[in-house]
């Protein structure tokens, strides 16, 4: 069969596989949307890494306030269905701004550890909003995000910071433009897994596949080998690369080869690490992960300042079922989670690297269903967890809201409900959440608004878990 010039370079970009081509590949040679802020770079090592829990974790049951009032508010709401998590089953935690008792889920005993350690808090009640919102004026119709308690449209929320209209980029890419995207060859940005999270309006993601790949073959060209007819086949597509570069889709196409092909060189031998990994879903993500991040600790053609990373784990949607589900997927990520920063700390970069999760939505205090097929519904605001040496740990974070607690009230009804089901309305915005990431990152203040279009409409943009 007969292969036009065209297919034959769309194909060979193919073979790269890996590489994600965004939006701004497409127009090569057209100005930067904005201008980079390299000095912001600095000279130290940061990154950031995030695990987005995909189909909205159960916040209500991943931290439980069990001092004997609160925990009567939500064992009344839970208990009857067979939702709520016996009292002396938590484990116990105070955090230090509160003085007053919580419990982890039981399933996050390594999570538990670091918590003891220092090195990891929560930040309470956080989900979209497009400008403050208490339940008076989320009843008299004030300004809310489109689609609440959809999926798509709040995976998309949390992942743009962008609430008010459809954004176009996530604020992971965004923050990666405010550097110099380019300055190694490398790309900033590392995703495990899919998401517009990583796409910047120069900034690209490099897409590999987790361990137990080896780093040097998540980029391997297929069928350029070294026999005649394999180099000959080279020869012809490194020729073809360099004509009809004119058109913008040839163009982009053979220069996303090009990346493609230089990136699988640099990754040309495997790192190793000497703490053990979960051999899980999320546990291969972070251990591709913490290998990225060693080899561009001892690669010379590397040697990035600034990193990103993008890893997910699916199966929280859990409308039934979610006792087992939920527990099994929380041991997932606090085994893994504990894993990757063992092995942080094995790296020496423990202060430099900080992990923190998203997802969806909460669920509803109020069950849906009954034993054993018991789960929750779609919510809003959220609690997520931050681990890192630079993390204020022991500690919770957020604004206070009603009664003038961080917390919600646990309250069908209540003054934290948008309804009679127990939807929390945050009062953190994903802004101010993902802004205190960025800042510790190094993002510049007079940069916020440009990464984040909205941060004004909010009295702070750093929450303070960071040091």
């Amino acid at each position: 069969m007969n292969v036009t010039r065209r297919e034959f370079l769309l194909q060979s970009a193919s073979a790269c596989v890996g590489y994600a081509l965004g939006a701004a590949a497409f127009a090569a040679g057209v100005q930067r949307f904005s201008l980079i802020n390299a000095l912001a770079q600095g000279l130290d090592y940061k990154a950031l890494v995030c695990v987005f829990m995909a189909g909205g974790n159960d916040g209500n049951n991943l931290i439980v306030p069990t001092s004997t009032s609160e925990y009567g508010q939500y064992a009344a709401v839970r208990t009857a269905a067979g939702l709520a998590i016996a009292q002396d089953a938590l484990l116990p935690i105070v955090p230090a701004s509160l003085g007053a008792p919580f419990g982890f889920h039981p399933s996050l005993a390594e999570l538990h550890g670091l918590w003891t350690d220092g090195v990891a808090s929560i930040v309470c009640n956080v989900g979209p909003l497009v400008v403050p919102l208490t339940r008076q004026q989320y009843l008299a119709g004030a300004p809310r995000p489109y689609q609440l308690f959809s999926h798509s449209d709040q995976v998309a929320q949390w992942q743009t910071a962008i609430s008010d209209r459809v954004g176009q980029t996530g604020w992971g890419g965004r923050t990666a433009d405010r550097f110099d995207p380019h300055a190694s060859g490398f790309p900033m940005i590392t995703a495990l897994s899919g998401g517009i999270f990583t796409r910047g309006q120069s900034s690209t993601p490099l897409s590999i596949a987790p361990a137990p790949t080896a780093l040097n073959q998540v980029l391997v060209l297929n069928g350029f080998g070294t026999t005649a007819d394999e180099v000959a086949r080279r020869q012809s597509m490194d020729f073809l690369r360099t004509i009809d570069t004119g058109a913008t889709l040839v163009a982009a196409t053979g220069k996303t080869t090009d990346q493609a092909l230089d990136i699988g060189g640099i990754l040309g031998s495997n790192v190793t690490l000497a703490t053990a990994f979960p051999n899980t879903t999320l546990g291969n993500q972070l251990l591709q992960v913490a290998k990225v991040i060693k080899f561009n600790s001892v690669s010379p053609e590397l040697g990035l300042r600034r990193q990103i990373f993008f890893c997910q784990l699916g199966g929280f949607d859990t409308h039934q079922n979610q006792v087992n589900t939920q527990s099994n997927l929380l041991a997932q990520v606090s085994k893994a989670v504990k894993a990757f920063h063992d092995a942080t700390v094995e790296l020496g970069v423990e202060r430099q690297v900080t992990t923190f999760t998203l997802s969806d939505f909460g669920r509803t205090l109020q069950p849906a269903g009954a034993g054993g097929g018991v789960g929750s519904d779609h919510a809003w605001g959220n609690h997520h967890i931050v681990v890192g040496g630079a993390v204020r740990g022991g500690d919770f974070y957020g604004v206070p809201g009603p009664g003038g607690t961080i917390f919600p009230v646990l309250q069908l009804s209540g003054p934290s409900d948008t309804d009679n089901r127990g939807r929390w309305i945050p009062t953190v915005s994903v802004e101010q959440y993902a802004a205190t990431l960025a800042t510790w990152y190094g993002v510049a203040p007079p940069d916020l608004p440009i990464v984040f279009p909205n941060i004004g409409q909010f009295a702070t943009s750093d929450l303070g878990f960071m040091l």
